[in-house]
């Protein structure tokens, strides 16, 4: 219990301060400083600070899982994690902005491929779709859904995420299913 608090010290007070500056002006010195910590107890912990980062995706997408697992949308599970975004806007701006930019990149990849691969998989259940083409049709939408994503933390994350998703929601309702049936009915023709 004393663990996972102090990791969640750590994580919190991380988080406000790359909200306040960017990646590369923050120091272990400070942030032990900043948590009333010693060194010693912060890499018990982590390696270093680029360790904080790769935790709090984990467990940002650990929350986009659970979500999905509770609402079977995709959507719903975008918006989660999107929320961490805009309740961090400087800090997702700040590791845009930094040689952790990478880390962001395939925390966003992630999570759209874990989302859209469950949500291809639960809608072709009844429909004899082909493994292969589940995956591209899952890889498609990943990729889309991160390029915009990216798009949109370039852009200083203004438009509204809940009106942009839902939207992409209404525009291509069916179109997964459609590409699912096309598949079985290509392997019907080989």
């Amino acid at each position: 219990m004393a663990q996972q608090y102090t990791r969640k010290i750590i994580r919190d007070t991380f988080v406000a301060m790359l909200n306040e500056r960017p990646l590369n002006k923050i120091t272990v010195k400070e942030l032990v400083a900043a948590c009333e910590i010693n060194r010693n107890t912060f890499y018990y912990y982590y390696a270093d600070i680029y360790g904080i980062i790769t935790e709090i995706f984990q467990n940002e997408l650990q929350k986009v899982i659970d979500e999905y697992n509770d609402t079977l949308s995709w959507e719903e599970s975008f918006l989660v994690a999107a929320r961490f975004a805009l309740e961090n806007k400087k800090a997702i701006y700040h590791i845009y902005h930094s040689i952790r930019r990478e880390e962001l990149e395939e925390y966003i990849f992630s999570v759209a491929g874990n989302v859209m691969l469950r949500y291809v998989e639960k809608m072709s259940e009844d429909i004899p779709a082909s493994t292969k083409d589940k995956k591209m049709i899952a890889f498609f939408y990943q990729s889309a859904l991160t390029q915009m994503v990216l798009h949109w933390i370039e852009h200083g994350m203004k438009e509204n995420p809940e009106e942009v998703i839902r939207q992409v929601g209404r525009l291509f309702d069916g179109n997964i299913r459609l590409s699912l049936e096309r598949s079985a009915a290509l392997s019907k023709t080989w």
